[in-house]
């Protein structure tokens, strides 16, 4: 292991962390070397094989440095497959992720976490699934921005540019509520098979509530649905709204997602719509902000989204009256690609004096 600090005892090295700006400004787990170690034999590959250079610092992102933050982030081995799943998805060149560390935005990466791994890790996806409470979530989505800041070197206000920033550049991750969906699971709409774990990752803002009530005896009430977050996506202050582009991710709790259900919509043409009905006029978007819309009639109707695809639509937190619209950078050379990556379970070796 390089880069080597010695301390006298825990608190100290806590300490000396601190000093040296290696944690979020929490309390960190120390990354002394059996520790890191046990996460490294964790991930089934070896120390020293890199994922790529991350941005906007140009770290390599070795195994040994993702295990050694996300001991840091107090991950268990458990953990490990999906964070290091996690840095091949946003190491992708597609994600831009120098370019979105460096900006103003208040971005931040979303995990979405599908398949086998989230039982068995204890992923929510339920319930407060992005707040406290959550070992996985928290852990897992800590070591991701451990590794952002540490390998990539995103330092607020000197390489981190965001004016303001948001709690979810501390942890961002939650799982997919596959059992309440009513389309099966957003990783198998992504093309992979049911026995597989994905992580879907995509740079956004805090969650915006999007209130609704359902009226089951109002045949208007899945449209009525479908124009409430629609609302939310065509946000007149978000970049999405003003760059007409980038991703957007809407989060069903599952009684709206029951609602699109028991209506007979499935998740692609919930995808269609809301990229139809996302719209503001040229006229409304230049009242507001002049220097960003192109030259046109007042008019003319300018999508929040390019394509329905750069919809991600997923179910998660619990039955009620609240669902959540992400808004994204919609910036960068690939304007906020949505990115997936399989989670490689199983590839560890078993420990030799764990067995028998």
């Amino acid at each position: 292991m390089t880069g080597l600090l010695s301390a006298a005892n825990e608190a100290e090295a806590l300490e000396l962390l601190h000093d040296s700006g290696c944690t979020d400004g929490l309390p960190v787990v120390i990354p002394a070397p059996d520790r890191v170690a046990r996460l490294v034999l964790a991930s089934g590959l070896d120390a020293d094989i890199d994922l790529g250079a991350m941005g906007p610092g140009g770290g390599s992102t070795t195994i040994e440095k993702v295990a050694t933050n996300a001991v840091m982030a107090g991950c268990v081995p458990d953990h490990m497959p999906v964070v290091v799943a996690a840095m091949r998805a946003m190491l992708q060149t597609e994600f831009d992720l120098g370019e979105m560390q460096s900006t103003t935005h208040c971005t931040a990466p979303l995990m979405i976490v599908n398949g086998p791994v989230v039982e068995h890790c204890g992923i929510a996806g339920g319930f407060g699934a992005l707040g406290p409470g959550h070992r996985a979530n928290a852990s897992i989505g800590r070591a991701v921005r451990l590794c952002m800041m540490n390998i990539g070197d995103a330092r607020p206000g000197v390489s981190d540019m965001a004016l303001l920033g948001q709690p979810g550049k501390f942890s961002f991750c939650l799982a997919e509520a596959e059992r309440s969906s009513p389309w099966g699971p957003l990783s198998e709409s992504l093309g992979y098979g049911a026995d597989e774990s994905v992580v879907t990752i995509l740079g956004a803002e805090a969650p915006h509530s999007v209130l609704f009530q359902n009226d089951g005896d109002d045949p208007d009430s899945p449209a009525r649905l479908l124009r409430a977050l629609a609302a939310g996506i065509a946000n007149t202050g978000s970049n999405n709204a003003n760059f007409s582009g980038g991703s957007v991710a809407v989060a069903l709790n599952p009684e709206h997602a029951q609602v699109f259900g028991d209506a007979g919509m499935s998740r692609r043409y919930v995808q269609a719509e809301l990229h139809r009905l996302a719209v503001n006029t040229r006229g409304h978007i230049r009242s507001l902000n002049t220097g960003f819309v192109p030259a046109g009639a007042a008019d003319d109707l300018i999508p929040a989204v390019r394509r329905p695809d750069d919809i991600v639509v997923f179910i998660s937190g619990g039955s009620g009256l609240y669902s959540a619209v992400f808004p994204s950078w919609a910036a960068g050379a690939h304007r906020n690609t949505i990115v997936h990556e399989r989670v490689a379970t199983g590839a560890a070796c078993d420990l030799p004096w764990a067995t028998g």
